[in-house]
């Protein structure tokens, strides 16, 4: 018996966003990154076109603090910790980094509030140090980001970074320094399309182009609402391919950082021996959880560990060629 050739077909597109520019478009990078472009769900090629999702790797620009970094996965950056310079360039060199996210955590005004030059001194140190394209990603901080985000994007100018936060409370000097520079915005939403929606309206109402927007829904990890997390990405992603260009925008998803807030991932050894070893356990709740967003349509993953970042990319090449047939 023959399977009928059936196949799905999308009035929309997700826009195509591309991140770096290289000397000849202006920047310094070696190389770019694009992220979207699908005419279909993820991974089924033989259906409409799809682009392979972006790994990009957080770099924090200073010491992190112990709860948010545990031993498990601060070890493969020991070394370099406290170096933001030495640390891009270990996940490029070492683990082939797509993009680096620069974190400036020191800005927030509970972790040094360190001055806008400072940070732009510390980026524009990784641009020369790195040739991947950027994301720099403020302190979470409203009043502050306003203040270093500024300085940060006219510092980039040219390199077409992708820069975030802009939420539905505070988006107007991030985007107008993105629309000045030459940048590419993060749209920062909780798990809720009509919220997403609403922070992608607003930016695109002062000018800014579609074509430069990538949306952040703020999802969990593993166990901590996936599934609910997984069909609320999907229903935007089949919204957008049924043509609603408000939330035709590529999805970034924050797996790293959410992952290893998991107790399951950070819990010691000494507290958890029956979860194995935190070593092994931790890399790979972060990795269950990137592969679950990449088929709910995640487009740039924001990774920690190497060796989650190591399964990621072979899971997508497994799915990539798996996705050419419909068998």
């Amino acid at each position: 018996m023959s399977i009928p050739d059936v196949k799905e077909t999308y009035a929309g597109r997700i826009n195509a966003v591309t991140i770096g520019a290289t000397k000849a478009e202006g920047g310094t990078r070696s190389r770019t990154v694009t992220i979207g472009g699908h005419t279909t769900i993820p991974f089924l090629q033989f259906e409409g076109a799809t682009q392979l999702p972006a790994i990009a790797f957080e770099v924090p620009d200073t010491a992190p603090e112990p709860a948010e970094w545990p031993e498990a996965v601060l070890e493969p950056y020991r070394d370099v910790a406290g170096n933001p310079v030495a640390w891009a360039k270990k996940c490029v060199e070492e683990y082939g980094a797509d993009v680096i996210c620069i974190r400036l955590q020191s800005t927030h005004p509970d972790r040094g509030n360190a001055p806008p030059e400072k940070a732009r001194d510390t980026v524009l140190a990784i641009r020369e140090a790195v040739k991947v394209p950027l994301m720099v990603w403020g302190s979470d901080d409203d009043p502050k980001d306003n203040q270093v985000m500024p300085m940060v994007s006219q510092a980039l100018a040219g390199e077409r970074c992708l820069l975030g936060m802009a939420s539905q409370e505070n988006y107007k000097t991030l985007t107008a320094s993105c629309l000045a520079d030459g940048h590419a915005i993060v749209g920062l939403s909780p798990l809720d399309i009509n919220i997403a929606k609403q922070v992608n309206i607003l930016i695109s109402d002062m000018g800014f182009p579609a074509e430069r927007i990538v949306m952040y829904p703020t999802t969990g990890a593993l166990g901590y609402g996936m599934e609910y997390a997984y069909s609320i990405m999907e229903r935007g992603r089949l919204a957008a391919l049924a043509a609603d260009k408000m939330m035709a925008m590529p999805v970034l998803c924050v797996v790293g950082a959410e992952s290893w807030r998991a107790k399951e991932a950070k819990a010691p050894d000494s507290e958890a021996p029956a979860w194995g070893p935190s070593r092994e356990r931790g890399p790979l709740w972060e990795t269950v959880t990137a592969v679950s967003l990449l088929q709910a349509g995640a487009d740039i993953l924001v990774l920690r560990h190497p060796k989650a970042a190591e399964v990621v990319r072979a899971t997508i090449a497994q799915l990539t060629a798996n996705g050419g047939s419909k068998k």
